[in-house]
């Protein structure tokens, strides 16, 4: 006679295939976060959609450097921004 207390072993099932490498995953903010400074008056590109900022790097080698970029979009004093790289700078925009 069988004990009740005892359960029946269930069947052991074979070990899960090794997963294929997954590629490394991106990070959802990649670049350096920078504080812009200033928002130069003068406007770029074709229908005056680019603005040339200062702004101050907060993160990298070049920490605490203060750079001048273009930044597409609307954007104020104040307000912090990724940069892909700090190592490129635009060059100052001129009125004739």
């Amino acid at each position: 006679m069988a004990e009740p207390s005892q359960k029946p072993e269930k069947p052991k099932m074979p070990p899960a295939p090794a997963a294929a490498p997954q590629a490394p995953a991106v990070k959802p903010y990649d670049g350096f976060l920078a504080q812009v400074v200033e928002v130069v008056k003068v406007r770029t590109g074709i229908y005056g959609e680019v603005r040339q900022i200062m702004a101050k790097i907060l993160e990298g080698n070049d920490k605490g450097r203060v750079i001048r970029r273009n930044i597409a979009g609307r954007v104020k004093a104040g307000d912090y921004v990724r940069l892909p790289d700090t190592t490129r700078e635009a060059k100052q925009i001129r009125v004739r």
